[in-house]
């Protein structure tokens, strides 16, 4: 499928892995597994299109809030995912980046994606920004504390450099399984993005689901505040 308009920066709200479990008769953990592997793939047909950046919500700030059990399988996942899979997002010349707060993340943890990051940071085939532990107000707190630490003048622009990572504007928004809020993702970034609520749950968001999706897309006239 060709289409005319791509946009430059993705976001992805990574929603419905426990009801896909449930659904098919799994355990709900197994969910957030089958949602992990989805971004090897998925990740490199976005950048394939011409996208050339992509952020995904993994967990947020709030999350911490889930039972202990649900917590601990997710930091075990992402220690598991980082250190067993970076090697594919590697190969597929894809740079990996994260946004969020540190505490209360593991110092194993952080060292795993201090060691992604340090691996892919010269990779050219896209920039995957990985929301960990992250939460839009947040950011946007932590982007003025520092600011005013370093005595900078808080304009929009400037307070655009301090948050967690110097990218673009988010373009479009996609959050699966049909759920149509923000939840605190990209508060900043979000301000003039298109959002897309596909009722597929993020395990089955294949390549033709996201085909489907910039086709929406590309029926988006954006006028930023214009006519």
């Amino acid at each position: 499928m060709e289409v005319d308009n791509i946009p430059v920066h993705i976001g992805i709200i990574m929603d419905g892995n426990r009801r896909w479990a449930r659904e098919k008769g799994k355990k709900t953990l197994e969910g957030h597994l089958a949602g992990a592997n989805r971004i090897i793939s998925l990740s490199s047909y976005i950048f394939s299109k011409g996208v050339k950046y992509l952020s995904i919500y993994a967990f947020s700030t709030e999350n911490f809030n889930r039972s202990e059990e649900e917590v601990k399988y997710l930091m075990g996942l992402i220690i598991k995912f980082f250190t067993e899979r970076i090697n594919e997002l590697n190969e597929k010349n894809i740079k990996v980046i994260f946004s969020g707060r540190k505490e209360p993340l593991s110092d194993k943890i952080y060292s795993v994606l201090k060691k992604t990051e340090n691996l892919t940071k010269d990779n050219t085939g896209g920039v995957l920004n990985v929301c960990l532990n992250y939460g839009g107000r947040a950011e946007i707190v932590d982007a003025v504390n520092k600011m005013v630490s370093n005595n900078e003048k808080i304009t929009e622009d400037n307070l655009s450099h301090y948050l967690y990572q110097d990218l673009p504007d988010l373009d479009f928004i996609i959050r699966t399984s049909g759920e149509m809020r923000l939840s605190n993702f990209m508060l900043w970034q979000a301000s003039y993005a298109e959002f897309y609520f596909p009722s597929v749950y993020f395990p089955d968001f294949d390549e033709i689901e996201f085909d489907k999706a910039l086709e929406e897309y590309n029926k988006c006239h954006r006028r930023f505040g214009g006519n």
